[in-house]
């Protein structure tokens, strides 16, 4: 019997023969190091696992780097239990929450019963680096789920606790370093040694955990101020808190107990009251001048449901809104722009007619009359139905689409009478004090279930679109967020658990040999710690029925 097993290395190409039980990290010197920078993780079979997972059988293996996203998660990980440890060892006492992301990097906050000083800043970084440059295993631990709980709650870990017990799941895994012990959903570094660069600063009344930069690993992220974001984060932490769901487990122990209405319409209650204030306040610009509002927000966002209530409430402030989308203003498929593949670019500003579209409105604030057109994403061409739009004395033109907020879309329109508005899924809920849950999973899961239900497309085509769409968003998108004059933050406490009876069958669709295969499982295996919930009792203007159906709106 032979003591070796044939691996195929997507990385290069190639098959070796390496010795049965050799880790992923042996297997990467093995096969040459093809690499520019070290890997974070690898591929098994499409299906991420840790560069300590000892391989048993044949398998084909691509190993990954801090480049991709899958790295950086690993990255980010591993510095996250490094930095936990550092704040432990340095204050005993205190609680560590790891927030959300803001300005380029992670947002914490340390409790300790008083301010955090610049000095204990310094020393929880002296320790982390100590940690670092000891370059100390992370040990991967495994127990039956009740002793695991056990185990956080001797530890005063009881939001880990919570969240594995609610979960439902037989075995439980977490991590070790130095004594030190943390849960995370993923798989870490080998060991501390891998985290080759960092920093941690003062931020608000917290700290701002610094990473490196995706296209440059040798240097940070530049701290990008967002203020504005940051203060939705801070209205979505004080809603959980005063629900008392401060995590998943909270979430998953409130519905076994028979609230999941009660924490549906407070969620609804708020998006509803944030919509009716930022109505108020284009009523009163109106006086000032505005007479345009601008919604812009990356895919999945909740941007059209948004712009709909957003209308009922301005009739409600006795103004009449007039809507358009900026999607029905593409270009013809045979002229739009092509990305450096050569695929057509429908994220680029210069997919829209600008032309077209600025004709278009400066005839509309003349009080004239347009003939809208549509755009059929069928054959790829402009169509026009009959259907015309003038503005009234009282009306207010509301414009949707992913580029309302790009300056040169309106460089015509005097900033006096545009009103901007940014709409994401900007947090939802934590899984614990240490695992937020990354804006982008909460649209991408909307997206998936919306695409198989009103796009006849599966969830494994979505997956393969999301990376160009959220490269479109980067350079496209974000950079004019903070320019809004207002946030709304689409998210729901609950969304995740109604989300999941939908896009669980979706995704487990996808074969084990389809690349798309690793994304699916880690949404799979993510959604599981989520107690699922009906959406029958979701309100037919919910925000979520825009990607589940049964909605009171046309789309």
């Amino acid at each position: 019997m032979s003591d070796t097993i044939r691996i195929y290395c997507k990385n290069n190409n190639s098959s070796y023969d390496v010795p049965i039980g050799s880790s992923l990290s042996e297997i990467y010197e093995a096969v040459g190091a093809p690499l520019l920078h070290r890997p974070m993780n690898a591929l098994v079979n499409n299906k991420v696992e840790g560069l300590t997972y000892r391989c048993r059988q044949p398998k084909d293996i691509e190993f990954v780097d801090y480049t991709r996203q899958s790295g950086l998660r690993t990255y980010v990980r591993s510095l996250c239990h490094i930095f936990s440890k550092a704040v432990n060892d340095v204050l005993p006492s205190a609680t560590l929450n790891l927030e959300h992301p803001v300005s380029r990097g992670y947002y914490c906050v340390i409790h300790n019963g008083k301010s955090l000083e610049r000095e204990t800043i310094d020393k929880i970084k002296a320790r982390m680096q100590e940690i670092i440059d000891a370059d100390l295993p992370f040990r991967h631990h495994s127990l039956r789920t009740p002793e695991a709980a056990a185990l956080f709650r001797r530890r005063g870990l009881e939001d880990k606790a919570r969240l594995v017990e609610t979960a439902g799941m037989c075995y439980t895994s977490f991590y070790e370093l130095d004594g030190y012990i943390n849960f995370f959903y993923g798989c870490l570094t080998p060991s501390s040694g891998y985290i080759h660069l960092f920093d941690i600063t003062p931020y608000s009344c917290g700290i701002l955990l610094r990473i490196p930069r995706r296209d440059d690993p040798t240097a940070l992220e530049p701290l990008i101020r967002q203020d504005k974001m940051f203060d939705v984060y801070k209205e979505s932490l004080n809603l959980k808190r005063t629900l008392g769901l401060s995590n998943v487990g909270d979430l998953n122990k409130a519905v076994a107990e028979g609230h999941t209405s009660q924490i549906i319409l407070v969620s609804e209650a708020m998006q509803e009251k944030q919509i009716a204030k930022t109505a108020e306040q284009i009523a009163g610009r109106y006086e000032e001048g505005v007479r345009i509002v601008l919604i812009s927000g990356p895919s999945s966002s909740g941007k059209t449901t948004f712009t709909q209530r957003l209308g009922i409430q301005l009739m409600t402030n006795l103004y009449h809104p007039v809507s358009i989308s900026l999607d029905d203003y593409f270009l013809n498929r045979a002229d739009t722009p092509q990305d450096e593949h050569g695929e057509y670019d429908f994220e680029s500003l210069y997919a829209l007619d600008l032309e077209y579209f600025n004709r278009d409105l400066q005839k509309l604030l003349r009080g004239e009359v347009i003939d809208l057109p549509s755009y059929s994403f069928t054959t790829g061409t402009r169509l026009y139905k009959g259907k015309q739009l003038q503005l009234k004395a009282n009306s207010l033109l509301i414009i949707e689409g992913i580029h309302a907020l790009n300056p040169e879309l309106t460089a015509d329109i005097d900033d006096i009478h545009k009103y901007r508005v940014y709409v994401s899924a900007l947090t939802s809920i934590s899984l614990d004090n240490h695992n937020w849950i990354p804006t982008t999973d909460n649209r991408l899961l909307r997206r998936i279930v919306r695409d198989y239900r009103f796009r006849n497309y599966s969830a494994r085509e979505t997956i393969s679109r999301w990376p160009s769409v959220r490269k479109g968003e980067d350079k496209w998108i974000f950079p004019y967020q903070e320019t809004a004059d207002a946030m709304f933050n689409s998210a729901m406490l609950y969304e995740l658990a109604a989300l999941r009876r939908f896009a669980e069958p979706l995704l487990s669709e996808i074969r084990e040999a389809d690349c798309e295969h690793a994304e699916a499982y880690r949404l799979i295996r993510f959604l599981k710690y989520f107690a699922p919930i009906s959406d029958h009792e979701l309100p037919g203007t919910s925000l979520l029925r825009e990607f589940l159906g049964g909605g009171s709106f046309q789309y």
